[in-house]
């Protein structure tokens, strides 16, 4: 049994599983420098808002994570956090993605968002881990 985070006024684990992908579905992140900055900075953006990733996978063309989240923010808010920083990141020092985006958005609008909650959170892991080998697409990122 996973061990629950306690704060002054309630206990409990606000672990999710979030996916969403590329504009168009384009490989951008295929190269394997864009693929670790873009793990860099979801791991700082995460930090500096006090999420806590558990596993990241970063595909070519979608990212996979399960976070534990604060209480205080939403699944929606971690979420925008998450691609916007991202995103503004990644175009602010490849700006050769600025030609395959023109119009600014890097990710697509929809997103998948899940409870960790029906299921441990090793399978969980287990999952997002195993995207990098097996390259299986879950879900449906044109929302």
């Amino acid at each position: 049994m996973e061990e629950f985070i306690r704060h002054s006024h309630s206990t409990g684990n606000n672990i999710h599983h979030f996916q969403w992908c590329t504009k168009y579905r384009f490989s951008m992140l295929r190269n394997r420098k864009f693929a670790e900055y873009c793990k860099d900075i979801l791991h700082m953006t995460a930090s500096r808002h006090g999420i806590k990733i558990l596993e990241l996978a970063v595909m070519p063309d979608h990212i996979h994570m399960i976070v534990q989240i604060p209480s205080d923010i939403s699944q929606s808010r971690a979420v925008q956090l998450l691609k916007g920083a991202s995103s503004y990141e990644l175009f602010r020092t490849v700006p050769n993605f600025r030609l395959r985006y023109p119009k600014g958005s890097f990710w697509s609008k929809g997103n998948f968002k899940d409870s960790v909650g029906r299921i441990t959170t090793d399978t969980a892991q287990r999952y997002v881990r195993d995207q990098q080998s097996n390259l299986n697409y879950f879900g449906n990122c044109g929302l």
